[in-house]
């Protein structure tokens, strides 16, 4: 409590903390993507209770991250080398790493699965199955309630790990580490509706959230092999496809009033 105080009045303190709460909704946002899209998944009683869970889960990862600092940092610690000598780059550098850490094993794996978890779900999307849902042999569903917590707790790890990362490269304080990840859970908790609720009624958008999940994996397997995507390439082409999914729906939207169709029906006909 004694180390709280001060921060209180510390200007810095709190320029960390906005700093840090805004980087991290950023960050936060693929995860909640891939929330959304799973939750939508399954019967409709149960989205919203998956989609808490999700978050919860999320939340409480990150915070026993949190106190576990000094172990996360040392993920970073390479474990083995392959000891393979890969091409220079333009300047003598690697292009790609040989040396791998617990943290670049993990975001491999978890870039693997969310190739693999995208490319999936846009089989399904594109597959002519009039109903809409993903059903198996036998018409089940083809994804259960626990199923779905299992995918949303792997994908919670490794979007934590990324996340606690980051905000120990931004300030050593404990105290303004999770503020700012409560912050940025609860602003994920108000949104998370919305959006799956959003993305359910316009397929397109599905396929839109889907190719970001694509280029997300891609870009954690590049960076498990060393190779860093400044992330602000990635957020500002995923900014730049959202306005022009936007344009569309708008312009469908206004097509749809000038027929007299009211353009919910048209989004829920086709969710």
């Amino acid at each position: 409590m004694d180390s709280i105080i001060p921060l209180l009045s510390d200007p810095a303190a709190w320029a960390a903390l906005v700093t840090l709460v805004i980087l991290e909704v950023v960050l936060g946002i693929d995860n909640l993507i891939f929330i959304s899209i799973l939750s939508n998944k399954l019967p409709e009683h149960q989205r919203q209770l998956a989609r808490r869970i999700g978050i919860g889960l999320a939340l409480i990862m990150r915070l026993a991250l949190l106190s576990m600092i000094a172990f996360i940092v040392s993920l970073t610690t390479p474990v083995f080398d392959l000891g393979i000598s890969g091409p220079l780059g333009e300047y003598g550098e690697p292009t790609f790493e040989t040396q791998f850490s617990w943290r670049d094993l993990i975001l491999i794996a978890g870039g693997l699965f969310l190739v693999w978890k995208a490319t999936k779900e846009i089989h399904h999307s594109v597959d002519d199955d009039p109903s809409g849902e993903a059903l198996d042999k036998k018409g089940k569903a083809a994804l259960g309630f626990g199923a779905a917590i299992v995918q949303i707790i792997a994908l919670d790890m490794v979007f934590s790990i990324d996340s606690i990362l980051t905000a120990v490269g931004m300030t050593d304080h404990v105290p303004i580490m999770m503020a700012a990840v409560i912050i940025t859970v609860l602003v994920m908790l108000v949104a998370a509706d919305p959006l799956a609720n959003f993305i359910n009624r316009n397929p397109t958008v599905v396929m839109l959230a889907l190719g970001f999940l694509l280029m997300i994996g891609s870009v954690l397997i590049a960076d498990g092999f060393g190779v860093h995507v400044p992330k602000g390439y990635i957020y500002a082409a995923m900014a730049f496809s959202a306005m022009v999914e936007s344009l569309n729906i708008w312009a469908r939207n206004g097509r749809e009033k000038r027929r007299g169709i009211s353009p919910a029906a048209t989004n829920g006909e086709s969710a």
